[in-house]
């Protein structure tokens, strides 16, 4: 009778994903996904022909988790764009080496910025639709004036060069949003 595979393809995402969670992308290999899974790199390369099908995975995790953190917050400023900025600057806050992977890498797996930000949520489409309403004539540009800001701002927050409260990141938001519509 064969032996039971202990280690699976779930287990391998799981433990990668938090190793890039915890110490960046960068440092997801395989001999260190195989220390943090308790194994050798046999089970990876017997699931995996190489390490970008893996990495890849673990990007698809990212998306998701960036997905579920957005639907996790609140929105509560009439202003379009404004809460989508509070969310993104506080998930580069919170998750500085999850928003590097996602927001500042070259490698995307064949997603673009706007796919990984409008993910399961629809959140930008949302915010675009409620420019719209509010009287905006094109939300798509409003959208990247904004997006240049709010971007911005989540960079800085990563390096520590952004410290202001959430409030005040609000006030700017609607300020801008203000300037810009």
């Amino acid at each position: 009778m064969p032996r039971k595979e202990t280690i699976t393809k779930d287990y391998l995402i799981d433990t990668a994903f938090l190793l890039a969670k915890q110490e960046g992308i960068e440092n997801v290999t395989a001999r260190k996904l195989a220390a943090k899974a308790g194994c050798s790199t046999q089970p990876i390369f017997r699931i995996y022909d190489g390490m970008d099908g893996l990495l890849n995975d673990v990007f698809e995790k990212g998306s998701s988790y960036f997905s579920f953190f957005c639907s996790k917050q609140r929105p509560n400023h009439a202003e379009p764009f404004v809460d989508l900025g509070l969310i993104y600057i506080k998930f580069a806050t919170e998750e500085p080496n999850l928003f590097k992977m996602l927001f500042l890498s070259e490698k995307k797996y064949d997603k673009s910025m706007y796919e990984i930000l409008n993910g399961e949520t629809g959140l930008v489409g949302e915010q675009m639709k409620k420019a719209k309403e509010a009287g905006c004539t094109n939300s798509g540009d409003l959208f990247t004036k904004m997006w240049i800001f709010i971007h911005g701002a989540a960079c800085m927050s990563i390096t520590g060069d952004y410290d202001l409260k959430e409030d005040d990141t609000a006030k700017l938001l609607i300020d801008t949003y203000k300037s810009f519509s």
